[in-house]
């Protein structure tokens, strides 16, 4: 609330279980403004009793004493950021009317705007403090100490000082310190409070370890890959403490209405004072003057969206949903169509061969073995059925050369021999039976030698067991699914039957895709799920991309808006209404927020209301849109999906890297922020120091803060604060206090 941007300290990510990220409490009664609004109302209850009582004098004394101690917690910053930034936002406002009403000689009602204004900017503090550290205490999930072998020998190292090549030994029931490969021993991995799936994952010697899982079975010797600052578990809790500050469509709003407040505002109840005291009082005027100043303050609408934004996303992120910021957690609030990939997605990914067909006089095994030749050395999903079917010896065909969506050509023994898809390659031989096959959902390739087809394959991908309950949530929530597929029409058809989805585009390629995703949506918002690489175009060309089991997967966690790091379908109904359930809590707020500003400006200016009326209903709206906004980090998980337990409070022992924390004109030049070369310049972006040299006065916006890249447009709430400026005056509260105004 008030016009301060950085604080005086970088946030301990070590372990002070009871500290907020900017150093202070994050219990009630630990945090300052709390503090302050608590010794503010003794002192104004004492002097309202005595001077019931007749003690007069003594009475306002106190009820001063009380005033003042509760202007401390916003007054002097925003004084001072007047006199050496040239900023006025909210925290001005509030300090004229402080002023005004002490110079007025009402001194109980100044006492208790004090208090209230300072109640609502600690529960702010509180809550944002409270919400930040619950994603962050993913990082509690990763163990104080790792054990390895180094010479040979077993020793325990902290988990920063864990090496790439390093060999870490998990026990069972002990938690992964960072990210390895099986070397030896065989286990089975609880990853619920990483991918939100409850049910343990078997691993073998060559098998994906990640920082957090916990060792179910034996023990086993882990290779590591990753320093532990580096490890998924870190760049999850890092990528989405960076996407909480991307802004949609409702904080856009907000800051286009909140910006020009301030200023009009100020005319306003300058108007007030000044055609007011030409016609009556000019006491009288003045004070309803100042009433006007904290009725239209737009203290609420400054922390509607943002608030809720963080408690949404790092909610999602304990369910194992990346969210990628406020505009994608709105969009995906939004969504009324999805379409999502078969293979991956719908399916588990893990074909097998179910059918082998031969034309006399070539074998199965035959079959099997030419078309081993061309897959060896392909990536390809329906590759490696082949080749786990094939019990021949390794063959390798020569020229080998892949045509997409159609598929292999290559030569053996002297003879030309081709593998893909009927169409491509004619199916006369075996036109009943590749049907047949097809019509129980397996994709079948044709095997032609030397133009003679003689053989085919049927490898069929299972449908996820859990599809056809995740596709029936998804319709509950009036949401239209469809599948696309570069898979034959049978065979989608036959999918998409049993998993209860009606519309089915087949035969397509990415390209084709893409360009399909447009129709698909018809004008509404459309969510497009696939694997985050083969679907890249058309998870761009999507309202919303959505990457399943993207854990471990950086392209993936980049290429889309929303990343499920499970392999379980319904974690995408569970954040579809997650989000949605966020995004009405946002309108709710923006409503209030405008609505209690337009009803108590009309009251304030005619002298209906009085000061204190005033502060109390203003403030009160405050923290119940505050209070709202909580509301968008509760999550329900779905029988079999689990929410990461770790408390706020949980001590955690690696160390990730900050936020953006790019250098901005409101804070001091002396220090620039971590990582970011110090320059000279005035624009306030990264790589500059210092306020702007113009000298002008500069009425920030109501809504983001400071006019700079730390508070500004596009970064509304940081992370982590800077390490710049060291003025506990002016910065006495850290980006993860509130959102700043």
């Amino acid at each position: 609330m008030s016009e301060t941007c950085c604080g005086p300290g970088a946030a301990d990510d070590r372990g002070g279980a009871d500290l907020g990220e900017d150093g202070r409490g994050e219990r009630f009664w630990q945090v300052r403004e709390l503090q302050y609004a608590t010794v503010a109302a003794v002192l104004l209850a004492a002097g309202l009793l005595l001077g019931r009582a007749g003690a007069t004098g003594v009475s306002a004394g106190l009820e001063i004493a009380g005033a003042v101690i509760a202007f401390l917690s916003f007054v002097p910053s925003a004084v001072i950021a007047l006199v050496r930034h040239r900023y006025i936002g909210v925290g001005t406002l509030m300090t004229i009317a402080a002023i005004g009403a002490i110079a007025l000689g009402q001194y109980a009602e100044a006492a208790m705007l004090g208090i209230l204004f300072s109640v609502a900017e600690g529960l702010e503090h509180h809550a944002v403090t409270k919400t930040r550290r619950g994603l962050r205490a993913l990082l509690a999930l990763v163990p104080p100490s790792a054990s390895v072998l180094r010479g040979g020998v077993e020793t325990q190292v902290a988990p920063d000082d864990l090496r790439v090549g390093d060999v870490m030994v998990l026990r069972p029931g002990q938690r992964a310190a960072t990210d390895g490969v099986i070397r030896t021993g065989v286990t089975s991995l609880d990853l619920s409070a990483i991918t939100g799936e409850s049910v343990p994952v078997e691993a073998a010697p060559g098998d994906e370890v990640h920082a957090g899982a916990i060792n179910g079975g034996g023990a086993i010797e882990v290779d590591v890959t990753a320093p532990a600052s580096d490890s998924s578990l870190a760049r999850i809790v890092h990528i989405v403490e960076e996407a909480q500050e991307r802004k949609g469509r409702a904080q856009r709003l907000a800051d286009t209405l909140a910006r020009p407040l301030v200023p009009i505002i100020m005319v306003l109840a300058g108007a007030v004072a000044g055609i007011g005291a030409l016609v009556g009082d000019p006491m009288v005027w003045i004070e309803r003057a100042l009433v006007v100043l904290v009725a239209a303050s737009p203290c609420a609408l400054a922390i509607a969206v943002p608030l809720t934004v963080v408690a949404a996303v790092g909610a999602a992120g304990r369910q194992g949903a990346l969210v990628k910021g406020g505009a994608a957690l709105e969009e995906l609030g939004r969504i009324r169509v999805v379409a999502l990939d078969k293979t991956g997605t719908l399916t588990c990914n893990t074909p097998r061969v179910i059918a082998v067909l031969a034309a006399d006089p070539v074998t199965e095994d035959d079959v099997l073995a030419t078309a081993a030749a061309l897959e060896v050395r392909s990536e390809h999903p329906l590759a490696q059925a082949i080749l786990a079917a094939s019990s021949s010896g390794p063959r390798v065909a020569d020229d080998v050369t892949a045509l997409p969506g159609d598929g292999i050509v290559g030569v053996l023994d002297g003879r030309r021999v081709r593998l893909g898809r009927p169409g491509w390659i004619g199916t006369e031989a075996f036109a009943e039976e590749v049907a047949g096959l097809q019509g129980r959902g397996a994709t079948v390739v044709l095997l032609e030698v030397d133009g003679t087809v003689i053989g085919a394959v049927a490898v069929r991908d299972e449908l996820r067991p859990e599809a056809a309950e995740a596709v029936e949530r998804i319709a509950a929530l009036g949401i239209e699914t469809a599948m696309l597929t570069g898979d034959n029409m049978r065979t989608a058809h036959a999918l998409a039957q049993q998993a209860g989805i009606a519309v089915v585009h087949a035969d397509l390629r990415p390209e084709d895709k893409a360009a399909l995703v447009e129709t698909l949506a018809g004008g509404r918002p459309i969510a497009m799920v696939g694997d985050g690489v083969n679907d890249a175009p058309a998870l761009a060309t999507a309202d919303v991309g959505i990457a399943m089991g993207a854990m471990g997967t950086d392209v993936a966690i980049e290429a889309a808006d929303v990343a499920l790091m499970g392999e379980d379908l319904r974690h995408l109904p569970q954040v579809l209404a997650h989000a949605r359930r966020a995004r009405k809590i946002m309108v709710q707020n923006l409503i209030l927020a405008m609505l209690i500003i337009v009803v108590l400006i009309p009251p304030a200016a005619a002298g209906v209301l009085g000061l204190a009326t005033v502060v109390f209903i203003h403030e009160a709206a405050e923290v119940l849109v505050i209070l709202n906004a909580i509301r968008a980090a509760r999550t329900v998980s779905l029988p079999g999906l689990a929410t990461s337990t770790v408390g706020a409070g949980d001590a955690h022992y690696v160390t990730v890297g900050a936020v953006r924390t790019p250098d901005d004109a409101c804070c001091s030049p002396s220090a620039p922020a971590r990582g970011v070369t110090q320059t000279t310049g005035t624009t306030g972006r990264a790589g500059t120091t210092g306020p702007s040299s113009t000298g002008l006065l500069r009425i920030g916006p109501a809504a983001g803060g400071h006019d700079c890249d730390c508070c500004g447009d596009d970064h509304p709430v940081r992370g982590e604060e800077p390490a710049c400026g060291d003025d506990p005056a002016v910065h006495s509260r850290g980006h993860d206090a509130a959102p700043p105004r």
